[in-house]
């Protein structure tokens, strides 16, 4: 299949491109300029140098596929042109296709995020109520807007991915980087429930979803390890080469530093996966402590 693909580089849509790329899909990747342009091609993707606020920079591409993730999302432009970005995605699939393809299903694939669920202390899976923390306070309106986009000749699809882990980057990348330098600001007091996800596995629901014609609606996506912050760095401990201290810093003193996103990382939630596992999708990491050397070296190879 033809896909379209934004976030080719970040940390959801790399480990995606490489997903799709090798499950032999012509993969088109907006990117923001030409060094970006030459990593993507060099992973088997046809690059396009564009920008989500500048729709006329890759809406030309839109039109000739057959399906679309939207893994991207840019902290510095904000919520509003991501929902412009979607709009101009969401109208590009619903238009009428020729040719042989005319009687397939276009897909759309939005990333959002497991915040939207808020505090969670049991089970929640994809039919639980939500209540968005306020750091992902606007991802119930986009969520709605794919949602509601579905249609006879158009699925819509959202993935609500936990935290990932794996490479060098995301929070538990972080975590990772602090410890190393021997320090680690915990926010709350450490008992919180992370869910989280390998970036591969991640990878393979986006590649299910993107063939399963069956598929629409609401994913989520974490290994369902139900871990506590401080059980992983007692995990990551014993694998570093400094000494390592940890500091408890109370939500209000967090929330004056971090804003809003202090609560997100002081957020306890425990989430499944059951219409995810229903595709046949198995995670296959199931704890960050008990891969803690692993993901560790897997870290500082991706710094070098």
């Amino acid at each position: 299949m033809r896909i379209f693909l934004t976030g080719a580089t970040g940390y959801v849509g790399a480990a995606v491109l490489e997903s799709l790329v090798r499950g032999g899909h012509e993969v088109t990747a907006l990117v923001r300029h030409k060094e970006k342009a030459k990593r993507v091609a060099r992973r088997g993707a046809h690059a396009v140098v564009g920008d989500l606020t500048q729709p006329e920079s890759f809406a030309a591409e839109l039109d000739a596929q057959d399906g679309y993730v939207h893994a991207a999302y840019d902290s510095r432009s904000g919520p509003a042109v991501e929902r412009s970005a979607l709009e101009i995605i969401l109208k590009a699939a619903a238009r009428p296709r020729t040719g042989s393809s005319a009687s397939a299903k276009r897909f759309v694939i939005y990333t959002s995020g497991i915040w939207i669920l808020g505090r969670t202390p049991e089970p929640a899976t994809e039919d639980a109520p939500i209540n968005p923390i306020e750091h992902a306070a606007w991802r119930p309106g986009h969520e709605q807007l794919v949602l509601s986009a579905a249609s006879d000749t158009l699925r819509t699809v959202v993935v609500r991915p936990g935290l990932l882990y794996g490479g060098g980057t995301g929070i538990v990348g972080d975590l990772f980087a602090a410890a190393t330098k021997g320090l680690v600001r915990v926010v709350g007091d450490g008992n919180n429930r992370w869910p989280l996800v390998y970036d591969r596995d991640l990878a393979d629901l986006y590649a299910r979803l993107a063939v399963r014609e069956d598929a629409s609606g609401i994913y989520h996506a974490n290994d369902e390890g139900d871990e506590r912050v401080n059980d992983l760095i007692s995990a990551i401990k014993p694998h570093l080469r400094v000494n390592l201290a940890v500091r408890h810093v109370p939500i209000d003193e967090a929330r004056h530093k971090m804003g809003s996103y202090a609560d997100a990382l002081a957020l306890d939630q425990v989430v499944r996966s059951p219409r995810a596992r229903a595709l046949g999708w198995a995670p296959s990491l199931h704890s960050v402590a008990g891969n803690a050397a692993r993901l560790l070296d897997e870290w500082r190879a991706s710094r070098n």
